[in-house]
């Protein structure tokens, strides 16, 4: 079903540039900008004010696999399959420095949160840690024994988390360089994984414990982000939907179709008003988040009214005896996004959909005016009878009188 109500997630703008997959998505801090890296090799700066050109990017030799402004915006950073990382303005002309990072294939590059260093995964096994400002490399993390998918810094800088293919996800300390034990939330206490089983984690660093665990995908999970109120989360699928978790309440909200094939990131802005997707069919997907617009317990309200949900596993400062199973719910809403590429397809569907509309209407009404009319014809005939009842007594009465 394809649903409008102002708290529900709305497509609000739709970009198309590249010539392959879209691998990664990040917006600016001032939400001006969105950067998508593709399997085409470059990287796109989209400016979101109306008419404003966008940037396209070249100098990578193979897929690029990350992107993300510095928390300055002032710089862009892409990583890419040819090895390398990238530093760009991101202003029309484009300038870069190249970073020589791996001996292999780059597969995710992240800022720390005050903008100095740089955090690197590599299919090389390892996790780099470079200086942004002098361009230099400062030290490795080596412990992984497979491919090493994503690294990111956590909020506070102290702590480090990578995932691979080895199947684990290691904390790095900074400071000693030593493992203590991916995505963090806003507040640093949490991180979230995926894997090949279509699943995904939610982890307490505190207690190094499994908090939630929701199986909602029928394919891979590709790409998550974190809402910055920590009580969201969007995933992207190789089932070719966006789906939104609400982690308070423990539960899958909102499934999201509009990619065409593998959905391969996601990512919401820095204030949460907007996410984007991006995948497989090479387009670039903004949305309105609308859901974050109301406060937790007008939301819930107005969940309750459509829905009848579980009662909620509370995220915040708990630690459960065992993780939280969450699994597809029919009480999920399903919005589903008509692209313009198929905008008569889309006109004759709400078409057909307002003459269905129309003609329930009129049976309704129909049955409405032939309620009415029995019931008018009922009161009639009583108010008849009333009437009837009440002039024979009268007239028998004159006539004992007369009598």
């Amino acid at each position: 079903a394809t649903l409008h109500c102002n708290e529900d997630p709305a497509l609000e703008r739709h970009f198309r540039g590249h010539r392959d997959a879209v691998t990664c998505a990040n917006f600016s801090p001032n939400n001006k900008q969105l950067a998508t890296g593709s399997a085409d090799t470059n990287v796109m700066i989209w400016n979101l004010s109306p008419k404003a050109r966008a940037f396209r990017f070249v100098g990578h030799k193979d897929a690029v696999t990350g992107v993300e402004f510095s928390p300055s915006g002032e710089l862009l950073v892409s990583s890419s399959r040819d090895k390398t990382v990238r530093l760009w303005t991101p202003t029309i002309k484009g300038e870069s420095v190249l970073f020589r990072a791996h001996t292999a294939a780059v597969r995710s590059v992240s800022f720390s949160q005050d903008g100095q260093q740089l955090v690197t995964a590599s299919d090389d096994k390892s996790v780099k840690v470079w200086a942004v400002h002098r361009q230099r490399f400062l030290y490795s993390l080596n412990q992984h024994t497979n491919w090493v998918r994503c690294a990111r810094f956590s909020p506070d800088g102290r702590l480090i988390a990578s995932c691979g293919d080895d199947k684990t996800v290691q904390l790095w300390d900074t400071a000693t360089r030593c493992q203590t034990a991916v995505e963090f939330n806003s507040s640093g206490t949490c991180i979230a994984s995926s894997g090949t089983d279509n699943t995904l984690k939610i982890w307490d660093l505190r207690t190094n414990k499994l908090l939630q665990h929701y199986q909602v995908h029928s394919a891979m999970i590709n790409a998550f982000s974190f809402h910055p109120s920590c009580n969201f989360i969007i995933t992207a699928s190789s089932d070719s939907t966006v789906k939104v978790l609400d982690l308070l309440e423990g539960r899958l909200i909102y499934t999201l179709h509009g990619h065409k094939g593998s959905v391969l990131t996601v990512s919401f802005s820095r204030v949460g008003s907007l996410f984007a997707s991006g995948g497989s069919d090479a387009q670039v997907l903004m949305w309105r988040t609308n859901f974050d617009a109301f406060s937790y317990k007008e939301m819930l309200k107005r969940h309750s009214q459509r829905v009848n949900p579980e009662p909620p596993p509370h995220l915040a400062d708990i630690y459960p005896r065992g993780p939280h199973l969450h699994s597809a719910q029919s009480s999920s809403i399903e919005v589903t996004l008509l692209l313009p590429s198929s905008t008569l397809e889309h006109i004759v569907r709400q078409l057909d959909i307002l003459t269905q509309a129309v003609s329930l209407l009129e049976e309704r009404l129909t049955l409405t005016e032939d309620k009415l009319k029995e019931c008018l014809d009922a009161q009639a005939h009583m108010v008849l009878q009333v009437q009837q009842a009440g002039e024979g007594p009268m007239e028998s009465g004159s006539q004992d009188s007369s009598a």
